[in-house]
């Protein structure tokens, strides 16, 4: 039990991070990581509506009718992020007007109506609930990588504190504050992760043309990969001595 509950926490966080393996949500996260504080702000506040409508959805699935489930889910969202959104312009105002209108887009984020929708919908409220902190601390982290380099090698700051070695000597890019390198970053972040994890990507799809990735396995037995290798290798051996007459007859 601890185990499973460990994988959801950690599947977020590594081996399924919403930005930078599943590539979702870019939009805030191009637009909310050309500053630290920015970056912590919204991944906190999608981390919170991420928790709470899962554990909502995930108490609601049976209730909610499969033909209406979309629309219920958008609007459980929506609530959480009213709330957030009032209780940051009522105690975090600075931060608040400096997320603008991306906070209230969290509504429409593809990382939380995608969580509700494949995990939240068909789990219980516990396991839904740590799916939901897993991604959302993911979520997190993402942007603050990708924030750290921007802002520290696009304007020799930290969280708005000058970093002296940088600033005083120019060691800085502006342009990695900007649009394009926002870009930038966001695509030599993919290409490590996706560096990282490509040894454990062939691993899997090992496992995955085996008996162990097929889902009839334990109906069968696992006899049937067996047989159609079988069937495979004499029909090769039938193949190769034809193959070698035909060859022989065109000589």
């Amino acid at each position: 039990m601890k185990n499973n509950k460990l994988m959801l926490l950690l599947k977020g966080l590594i081996l399924e991070n919403p930005v930078l393996v599943l590539v979702l949500g870019t939009c805030p996260t191009l637009a909310m990581t050309n500053s630290v504080i920015s970056a912590l702000g919204m991944g906190v506040a999608a981390t919170i509506v991420l928790i709470c409508s899962n554990v909502v959805i995930s108490a609601l699935r049976k209730v909610i009718p499969d033909t209406v489930r979309i629309p219920c889910y958008i609007v459980i969202i929506a609530g959480f992020v009213t709330a957030v959104q009032l209780l940051m312009h009522a105690y975090l105002p600075s931060l608040y007007d400096m997320m603008g209108v991306y906070l209230a887009l969290i509504v429409v984020n593809c990382i939380i109506l995608g969580r509700a929708e494949m995990f939240a919908s068909k789990n219980g409220v516990v396991d839904s609930a740590f799916d939901g902190l897993g991604m959302g601390l993911g979520f997190l982290l993402a942007l603050l990588a990708m924030a750290t380099v921007r802002e520290v090698l696009g304007a020799a700051t930290f969280a708005g504190y000058k970093i002296p070695f940088f600033n005083e000597n120019g060691y800085y890019l502006p342009i990695l504050t900007q649009a394009p390198g926002g870009f930038l970053v966001f695509g030599i972040l993919i290409a490590i992760i996706n560096k990282i994890g490509v040894n454990k990507g062939k691993e899997k799809r090992k496992q995955l043309a085996g008996c162990e990735g097929c889902p009839s396995a334990g109906i069968c037995g696992k006899t049937a990969c067996s047989e159609t290798a079988e069937l495979t290798a004499n029909a090769d051996q039938v193949s190769a001595p034809a193959g070698k007459e035909a060859e022989g007859g065109e000589a």
